[in-house]
């Protein structure tokens, strides 16, 4: 694997990345966010993304390994999670429930986990990884989080400009997405788990 700075595999990363990360499809979920009186932080929120990203390039197998955990049970709990999210999207229904204790900071739950570095963007990293060179692959997620942050701080004035009504539909169709997104993650694991199961009782 070479080692220098490739703009074709820089691109190839960056596009695969942007596709699972999708920020654009989580501006609903960012907006809404906001309407509940919570905050999320641009640069708190890409500087985390990047840190669970980098985190999960050098010792993600071995991290989860420890707890007896592989990517493909990583996958199945973080697609549930998105499942959930779903729901609260298209059935406007409130499943994770705000406590008194309840931080008014969402930068971190449930925008960088599992929006941005979720389950599918960090296992697609990972399988990807051996594809890419670690400086193309690198660079490509800074480019990410680069764009994670320009799209929520400009979260505050898209919300202006759509309005509620739009952005209802908007969230209604991202929903969906969502919900899509998290059964093909489910549906692709969870065989990946079944047949891990099958082998080892054959």
């Amino acid at each position: 694997m070479q080692s220098a700075f490739e703009w074709q595999q820089f691109f190839g990363a960056f596009f695969v990345l942007f596709a699972i990360i999708d920020i654009p499809g989580s501006l609903p979920i960012i907006i809404a966010l906001r309407h509940k009186g919570k905050t999320v932080k641009p640069l708190k929120t890409a500087s985390l993304a990047f840190c669970m990203f980098l985190m999960f390039y050098f010792l993600g197998e071995m991290f989860l390994s420890l707890f007896g955990v592989d990517t493909a049970s990583f996958a199945v709990a973080g697609s549930l999670i998105i499942f959930v999210m779903a729901c609260e999207m298209i059935l406007d229904i409130s499943i994770f429930k705000d406590t008194p204790d309840s931080p008014k900071d969402s930068s971190f739950f449930p925008v960088v986990f599992p929006l941005i570095a979720g389950a599918g963007a960090l296992t697609t990293m990972l399988a990807i990884r051996s594809q890419f060179s670690p400086v193309n692959l690198i660079s490509a997620i800074i480019a990410n989080m680069v764009c994670v942050y320009v799209i929520i701080s400009l979260a505050p004035k898209i919300d202006k400009i759509l309005g509620a009504g739009m952005l209802y539909m908007i969230k209604k169709f991202f929903g969906i997405i969502l919900l899509t997104i998290s059964i093909k993650l489910f549906t692709s694991n969870i065989t990946l788990l079944i047949e891990k199961v099958i082998s080892s009782h054959n």
